[in-house]
C-alpha cells in the first residue's frame, strides 16, 4: 500500500527534478559576452619589435567561472601583418556577484598564427600553430558592460598587453 502511494511521487520527482536542476544551473552562469580588443604586442627579435593589436572575442560560460570561445586578432607591423585565430579557455578566479565588480581571470588559448610579409615587389604568407597564456582583470561596469586588461605570452614568442570592452548578450 505504501509503495502505491510513494510511486507516483517518486515518478514525478524523477521527471521534474532534472529540468529544474538545469534551470537552476543556467541561472548560475553569466550570459555570453562579446568583446572588442586593442593593445600592444612585442615580439622577441634583436630587441623588441612593437606591433598594434585589434581583435574580437566571444565567451560562453560552461560553468559559473569557466568560459570558452573564439578569438580573432589582427596585428599590424611595417611591411607585414599577422592574423591569430584561437579558441580560448578562461577561468575566473572569483565568481561575479553583486558588490564584487572586479574579477581576476586566467586564460589559455590555442589555434593558428598566419603571417603575411611584403619584400620589395614580392609577398610571402605562412601559417603555424599558436598558443597564448596569461591573465588579467575584468571590471563589471553595469549589468551589460565589462571592461578589462590582460597580459599574455605566446608563440610565436611574444608578449601581449591589451584592453577589452565587453557587451553581455542577454
Amino acid at each position: 500500500m505504501l509503495n502505491q502511494r510513494l510511486f507516483p511521487l517518486l515518478a514525478a520527482f524523477l521527471v521534474l527534478a532534472p529540468p529544474a536542476a538545469d534551470l537552476a544551473l543556467a541561472q548560475d552562469r553569466p550570459a555570453p559576452i562579446v568583446e572588442g580588443e586593442a593593445g600592444w604586442v612585442g615580439f622577441a627579435d634583436d630587441g623588441i619589435v612593437s606591433e598594434t593589436l585589434v581583435g574580437v572575442a566571444a565567451r560562453w560560460y560552461l560553468l559559473p567561472r569557466i568560459s570558452v570561445g573564439p578569438e580573432i586578432v589582427y596585428l599590424a607591423g611595417p611591411n607585414h601583418s599577422h592574423l591569430v585565430v584561437t579558441g580560448n579557455l578562461m577561468f575566473d578566479i572569483v565568481r561575479e556577484r553583486p558588490g564584487r565588480p572586479v574579477i581576476p581571470f586566467l586564460v589559455i588559448g590555442g589555434g593558428m598564427f598566419r603571417t603575411h610579409e611584403t619584400f620589395f615587389d614580392d609577398s610571402f604568407t605562412s601559417a603555424e600553430g599558436a598558443f597564448t597564456a596569461g591573465g588579467g582583470v575584468r571590471v563589471v561596469v553595469n549589468d551589460r558592460v565589462t571592461a578589462g586588461i590582460d597580459a599574455r605570452m605566446g608563440w610565436e614568442p611574444h608578449i601581449r598587453l591589451n584592453g577589452t570592452i565587453g557587451i553581455r548578450l542577454r
